[in-house]
Parts: C-alpha cells; sequence; structure tokens
C-alpha cells in the first residue's frame, strides 16, 4: 500500500510518520520544504495548488491523508489559494488517478464558534471562528462532493489540538494524543462513505463525540487527564467562561483575529 501524505513536514506529519511505518507499505512525503525520507518513505517536493505536480506525485497511490496547508489563521487570499484551491487540487488529481480513500484534515475551528457542550455531536453544523476555519469548512464541502459526485471515500477529521502531550488546560479536553491520531488515520484510510470525525482522544473532559470514530474503527486509548495536576497546578482550574473553555474554538475566537487587525499585522 502506497499512501500519500501532503504537508508531511508538518507538526502532525512528523508525529505520524514513525506511528504509521509498516512492511510492505510506503507513505509518499510530499510539501513545499524537503523532506528525508527514511525506510519505507519517498519524498516529493511540490506544492499542492500545482495541478501537473500532485497529477505525478498521485501515480501508484492507494489512499491520500492531506494534512498540507496554513494551520494557523492567514489572510483570505492565503487560505484561500492554498487551503481551499489546495484541497479542490488534491481531490481533482486523486480522482483522475483513480484514488479511492482519501483522509482530510479538517479542524475543530470548523465549528469554532460553537458554545462548548458536554459533548457535541458528529457532523455539527460549521461556525467557523476565522478565515482558517472557513477554509476547513470548504474543505469538508469538497470532500463531501467528490464523495457524492466521484464516489470517493472520503473521511474528514476535526482535529483538537495534537500535541505530544497537553499544553494548557483546554487541552485536557481537546486533547489528541499522537498515538491515537495514528490510530484514526488508519481507521479513515480505509473506511468507506463519507464522515466528518472529531480527532479527540478518550479525555476525560472530552467536549467532543466519539460515536463517529467509533464508527468507522477508532478506538483512543489516552486520556489527558493524566496531566491534569501537573497543568492545573501551572494555570489554574479552567474558568468556564473565558473565551478559552466557553467556545469550541478558544482563543481562535478573540478579537483580535479580526479581519482588521489581521490585516494590519501583515503590513
Amino acid at each position: 500500500m502506497r499512501i500519500l501524505v501532503t504537508g508531511a513536514a508538518g507538526g502532525i506529519g512528523t508525529q505520524l510518520r514513525p506511528r504509521m511505518a509498516r512492511d510492505g507499505r510506503v507513505l509518499r512525503l510530499l510539501d513545499v520544504v524537503p523532506v528525508e525520507p527514511g525506510p519505507g518513505e519517498e519524498a516529493i517536493t511540490a506544492d499542492i495548488t500545482d495541478p501537473e505536480a500532485m497529477a505525478g506525485a498521485m501515480h501508484g497511490v492507494d489512499a491520500v491523508l492531506h494534512l498540507g496547508g496554513h494551520s494557523t489563521e492567514q489572510p483570505w487570499a492565503d487560505i484561500l489559494d492554498v487551503n481551499i484551491n489546495g484541497t479542490y487540487v488534491v481531490l481533482e488529481a486523486a480522482r483522475q488517478a483513480g484514488v479511492q480513500h482519501v483522509v482530510l484534515a479538517s479542524s475543530n475551528h470548523a465549528a469554532g464558534f460553537h458554545p462548548r457542550t458536554a459533548e457535541a455531536p458528529d457532523y455539527l453544523f460549521p461556525r467557523p471562528d476565522t478565515f482558517y476555519g472557513v477554509g476547513k469548512v470548504a474543505m469538508e464541502a469538497l470532500g463531501s462532493l467528490y464523495h457524492d459526485r466521484y464516489g470517493l471515500a472520503v473521511t474528514c477529521l476535526r482535529i483538537g489540538s495534537c500535541f505530544p502531550r497537553p499544553k494548557e488546560p483546554r487541552m485536557l479536553s481537546t486533547w489528541l494524543s499522537p498515538d491515537d491520531c495514528a490510530r484514526l488515520a488508519e481507521a479513515s484510510l480505509v473506511a468507506e462513505g463519507f464522515h466528518v470525525v472529531w480527532g479527540v482522544s478518550a479525555n476525560t473532559r472530552r467536549w467532543w463525540s466519539l460515536e463517529e470514530g467509533r464508527a468507522i474503527g477508532f478506538e483512543p486509548k489516552d486520556d489527558a487527564e493524566v496531566y491534569a495536576r501537573e497543568l492545573i497546578a501551572q494555570h489554574g482550574e479552567p474558568d468556564p467562561d473565558a473565551m478559552a473553555h466557553a467556545l469550541l474554538g478558544g482563543s481562535f475566537c478573540r478579537p483580535e483575529l479580526d479581519v482588521d487587525n489581521l490585516t494590519t499585522r501583515k503590513r
């Protein structure tokens, strides 16, 4: 099996590479910066917005794990070009090459302005908190289109906070451990149909449903609660009324990310 991993040099791609290594599997790593391949890996330096390059990258591929794109808020033109158009280019290249399974790295920020709930349902209606979040909503919509019109199996992962360990109290709810991220990717790469799945570990303080994840075979094993005492000693108990905990998108909802402020900062 050959899996094309876009954005392979990013944080999640770097964490997944050793966890997804298998005998008989090839990871084809693609990024705009050079990636040094290891055993069982191939590397391509290319831009996901380049149709010709992406068509070549799809040759011989069985499935795609699309992690490429901006990972934080950016001006609209950048989100439109890289995160939205780039996703279209990847899906279209996959369709043209006959690739049947595509996994899209969406984000909790596609629904960031929803208030926190005990367990937000799967397929929660989009309420993006940023242009970045809008890009993820568009990503999910493109995935839905390519499933319904062309028959691709597409799974969209609304990823929470994927780091080796949670960094602050909010992540006691939103953490996706690297090991669970690999488990989720493996389940998604073979899932049939179209799915929107919360990317979150089995956290005691979890805000999001695991129902759809379990429906495709994802069974998380990690819980951020093991870090709770340390994080609360450092930062104090979470304030449920603070933006970081009151809204699913947390600090991405803050006024500093208003478009006028973003434009001024980029000048």
